[in-house]
């Protein structure tokens, strides 16, 4: 039976991915990261996800990504903004963040002789990240085919981006078909320890967008 390797964060995007690796037909192995984020209520969503999906593992790995800082999401001085929809990188980028997880993923996937990593970048709607973009999976791709046994003896490793092409309505709708509960799921950069979403942060207006413009009630449990 074939495997792949899911990124699994418990937000929308990720979950999705799960789903979408579930019906292809992949014995999945979750791979969620405790990397001193603010909005840790994000790995219990990823517990209940992975649950709800039957994943064969679900591994949680830490990494003290806070001990550098750098980013709002890692370090308490450096404020989450409201979502302006600036052009700009905004502070909530984690340097390096997705070349740290999918080096991960690639290690572990070598280990279960996995053929897929799927992870959940999309370059529409989404918040500028650099490493979301599908030059830098593909070169990624390219990195993983030199550096791994796996790679050099002809057993490519694909790094999988089922939603990379897709805005977020169309993901959601993808997601509500494949029968994910998109309430059990956390996103927002805010998230307090019960998974109560602020509705302003970037990714809480991302997410907000995509429930509307398909026109079907947004579950999302958001503070008062």
């Amino acid at each position: 039976m074939k495997k792949a390797i899911v990124l699994l964060s418990g937000g929308l995007d990720s979950t999705t991915c799960l789903a979408i690796a579930k019906q292809q037909g992949y014995t999945c192995y979750a791979l969620s990261f405790d990397y001193g984020q603010r909005h840790a209520s994000e790995l219990n969503a990823a517990k209940n996800c992975a649950q709800q999906f039957a994943a064969e593992q679900h591994q949680i790995v830490k990494l003290a990504l806070n001990q550098f800082g750098g980013s709002a999401l890692t370090d308490s001085s450096i404020d989450v903004a409201d979502h302006t929809g600036s052009d700009e990188i905004p502070a909530t980028y984690v340097p390096a963040r997705n070349t740290v997880f999918l080096s991960i993923a690639l290690g572990y996937a070598e280990v279960m002789n996995a053929e897929a990593i799927f992870i959940g970048v999309s370059a529409l709607d989404y918040s500028g990240y650099p490493d979301c973009r599908p030059e830098y999976i593909a070169a990624f791709q390219t990195m993983a085919n030199l550096a791994t046994k796996q790679g050099i003896e002809g057993h490519t490793i694909e790094i999988k981006t089922p939603l990379i092409n897709l805005n977020k309505a169309e993901t959601i709708k993808l997601g509500l078909s494949l029968g994910i509960d998109y309430a059990a799921t956390v996103s927002c950069y805010r998230a307090c320890e019960d998974g109560l979403a602020c509705g302003t942060c970037d990714s809480c207006s991302l997410r907000k967008k995509g429930f509307h413009e398909l026109g079907v009630n947004d579950p999302t449990s958001y503070k008062q």
